[in-house]
């Protein structure tokens, strides 16, 4: 068995991007930064920001382009992809990539309008409630 998995919540570093495909499918880029908090053994508090590459398609690009703006806390689940690419020079690079899955807002309605009622399924987001749900994990 293998699992592909990726929970994130962070802050849009900038504003999101949107492309079509030459089929006419969205796409929509953006860097989501996570902070880790910490405290060394001699009291000092440190901090640490990952970034994160994210990837949207479909309805949920659309919405995402539409709603979410630099700084905008945001829930990403989705699974990570690794693809290369040559960039301008010739040169081979790679990049990974969250592909999202499902997302949900963050935050007070104050930062954003929400999106509307009819977003179909695929841009539908997850209950981050109290459930039990949990208690079906494998760890």
């Amino acid at each position: 068995m293998s699992v592909n998995k990726v929970i994130l919540i962070g802050r849009l570093g900038k504003d999101p991007e949107l492309k079509y495909t030459p089929g006419g499918r969205a796409v929509c880029n953006f860097s989501l930064a996570t902070d880790r908090r910490w405290s060394s053994q001699d009291g000092q508090k440190n901090q640490a920001t990952t970034w994160h590459n994210i990837v949207a398609w479909g309805k949920q690009a659309e919405v995402m382009k539409e709603y979410l703006q630099k700084g905008r806390e945001v829930y990403i689940e989705g699974r990570i992809d690794n693809r290369s690419y040559d960039d301008k020079d010739g040169n081979k690079r790679y990049i990974s990539e969250v592909v999202v899955e499902r997302f949900q807002f963050v935050g007070s309605r104050a930062d954003t309008e929400a999106p509307p009622a009819d977003v179909p399924a695929e841009a539908s987001t997850p209950s981050t409630g109290d459930s039990q749900e949990d208690d079906d994990l494998p760890f």
